[in-house]
């Protein structure tokens, strides 16, 4: 299928990859679905204009067409657990994040179609992202991968109380060299927002899966909390909330780029 995601290239060996922001759905898929489930509210809502600037950087994009209620790109394909002991949201998802259902009573997902499903939508995305890191290592001597995320800021089934603001997830080191790590955190810390390393995201499939920084590869992961640049309830874009975080964004990404050349 060629509309699964959108890319644009760019000049440095930053690839941005942004798997929950699509909006599409299967063909006859809303037919299936609860009014919940067609309101797809687990969307990463705004998060490729909010990184539109980083085009201007010189990232290449990849972005997500269809919602993760189709496929969700950040779980493994063998829909293993990422983390133990917690809710786990599955590859082709039946509950939202409140619980509530997805599907119609007397509708699921087959392990045939969520194969499918897998095959026509999975797969290409990650084909893409797999090509654009050989690409850029090959280019560059290194290629950067820089996941990013939303959610919204409480999420009782997921997580207790209220998320901080910048969620940086490296797989608890393993994804990127600690100098990068500790780069991208002193900036982090040092902004107008609340910030933790490997918290509770320590980052989903994409960075534990892509990250390899023996080999010059190296993997983050930002689940940003969404009250930070737009109105939660009403789902409304804050342009001028959002032209600020974007700010802290950009300087997040330039000392992940810097600091990369570094290791090359």
């Amino acid at each position: 299928m060629t509309d699964v995601f959108s890319f644009v290239e760019g000049s440095t060996p930053l690839l941005i990859s942004i798997p929950h922001d699509g909006r599409l759905l299967m063909p006859g898929q809303d037919e299936r679905m609860t009014d919940d489930g067609k309101a797809i509210p687990d969307t990463d809502w705004f998060v490729k204009e909010l990184y539109a600037f980083a085009l201007g950087l010189g990232a290449s994009v990849i972005a997500a067409n269809y919602s993760r209620y189709v496929v969700d790109l950040n779980r493994p394909a063998d829909d293993a657990a990422l983390y133990e002991g917690q809710v786990s949201t599955g590859v082709c998802p039946l509950k939202t994040f409140d619980g509530k259902s997805i599907y119609r009573e007397g509708e699921s997902i087959s392990e045939r179609e969520q194969n499918e499903r897998i095959d026509n939508y999975w797969r290409p995305y990650h084909d893409e992202i797999e090509t654009q890191l050989q690409r850029l290592r090959s280019k560059d001597g290194v290629a950067l991968l820089w996941d990013a995320h939303s959610i919204a800021s409480e999420v009782p089934i997921l997580f207790p109380g209220v998320l901080t603001d910048l969620n940086i997830g490296t797989d608890n080191g393993k994804s990127c060299s600690s100098p990068i790590e500790s780069a991208i955190m002193r900036i982090a810390k040092a902004s107008d927002y609340t910030a933790v390393l490997n918290g509770r995201f320590t980052g989903g499939y994409i960075t534990r899966h892509y990250g390899d920084p023996d080999n010059n590869v190296h993997a983050v992961q930002l689940e940003l909390s969404q009250r930070c640049y737009m109105d939660e309830e009403k789902l409304i874009y804050d342009g001028k909330s959002a032209l600020k975080v974007a700010e802290t964004l950009k300087e997040l990404l330039t000392a992940f780029m810097d600091k990369a050349k570094e290791t090359i």
